[in-house]
């Protein structure tokens, strides 16, 4: 079964995924443990996992016979730079205001 690559907005619009990331930046979890948060089935747990793997959310390392769950950054990075973008824009936006308003005060 192929999974659909989603992009990191899709990825994290689904509950599940966003809470097994806050579970995960607590702690490496195994899929196991992961799953033992959540009321569905080993499979779907599973597809949540690769999903968020494909979109680089996290690492998945095997230890012994176990599979641990690891928080990636690389994920984070599309949420961030989106961010930053309209953090720059508002920024613009209120050094505009500012300056209308200082103007504003000076002719009064």
């Amino acid at each position: 079964m192929q999974i659909q690559t989603l992009d990191a907005f899709q990825v994290i619009a689904d509950p599940s995924r966003r809470h097994m990331l806050q579970l995960l930046s607590k702690e490496s979890l195994t899929i196991s443990q992961l799953g033992e948060n959540f009321d569905m089935s080993r499979p779907a747990v599973s597809k949540h996992i690769k999903i968020l793997y494909g979109a680089g959310f996290i690492s998945i390392t095997g230890i012994g016979r176990e599979r641990h769950c690891i928080l990636k950054q690389d994920g984070f990075n599309e949420l961030q730079d989106f961010i930053n973008y309209f953090d720059k824009f508002w920024e613009g936006k209120l050094k505009k205001l500012q300056m209308i308003l200082n103007n504003k005060a000076k002719a009064n």
